[in-house]
């Protein structure tokens, strides 16, 4: 076997290629073994304070000495459904007023419990003001956690739009709906906007199979600017003379 030859303190890079075609995690190993040039070994004193895990990456020679040394890597390969040519779901809303508004997302190339479906067909967000009804058995969570299916999140372009964003959206899932036939799993959420100025930004649902599987989602928020509070009307008195009209502003908060 031709191995590669390194010098003290060289760096190795070594390449690793993922083209998966189904909506699955996929495990590997990297191994690397090092061994001397000259076939040399390395003394080697066994001792039973030594750590099992640790003898586990040796090759021990015949005569006691180290003949090689592995590094082994564990290597997931976690699939992306590809994102091209997907329209953003728009959430609009007034400046100072609060909006419900159902998103719909379309998983493809999954199937819970069966083998997956390929992975290349296109996802897509569709707005929808259908109703509908919580379900107790989805499995899925807010945040990160391997004991569900799926988990999701709202990621943001920045920590400024976060910042902007994350006190003014709120998001919950409020039911799934599977297709067995072409393997194609629908999420619908609720998503509540509470914008207190004018802004647009833009947003990413991440949805993350906890079996494998990554599936992201563009969504925009428009907030337009807040209706007329009231119209305040000042008479004129006459030419060179004052008018004067009041007012009362109350503050919401301290």
């Amino acid at each position: 076997i031709t191995g590669t030859r390194l010098a003290p303190k060289e760096k190795l890079d070594i390449p690793v290629l993922f083209m998966p075609d189904t909506m699955k995690m996929y495990e590997a190993v990297v191994v690397i073994h090092v061994m001397r040039e000259n076939g040399e070994n390395w003394p080697y004193e066994d001792s039973t304070e030594l750590n099992k895990d640790l003898k586990s990456n040796f090759t021990v020679a015949e005569n006691g000495g180290i003949q090689g040394i592995r590094w082994i890597y564990p290597v997931h390969g976690i699939p992306e459904a590809p994102q091209h040519k997907l329209i953003p779901a728009v959430v609009r809303s007034r400046a100072r007023q609060r909006v419900e508004r159902r998103v719909e997302v379309l998983l493809t190339g999954v199937v819970p419990g069966a083998n997956a479906m390929p992975a290349a067909r296109n996802s897509t967000v569709v707005n929808t003001n259908k109703p509908a009804n919580i379900q107790e058995e989805v499995q899925v969570t807010d945040g990160f956690s391997t004991s569900v299916e799926f988990h999701y999140e709202l990621q943001y372009q920045s920590n400024e739009i976060k910042s902007q964003l994350g006190a003014l959206v709120g998001m919950h899932l409020i039911q799934r709906e599977q297709d067995t036939e072409s393997g194609t799993i629908t999420l619908i959420f609720n998503i509540v906007f509470a914008p207190n100025k004018p802004m647009r930004n833009e947003a990413t649902l991440v949805i993350q199979r906890t079996a494998g599987g990554v599936w992201k989602f563009p969504i925009l928020f428009i907030a337009t600017e807040p209706e007329v509070d009231d119209v305040i009307n000042i008479e004129a008195v006459g030419l060179n003379k004052e008018s004067i009209v009041g007012f009362k502003l109350t503050s919401q908060t301290r």
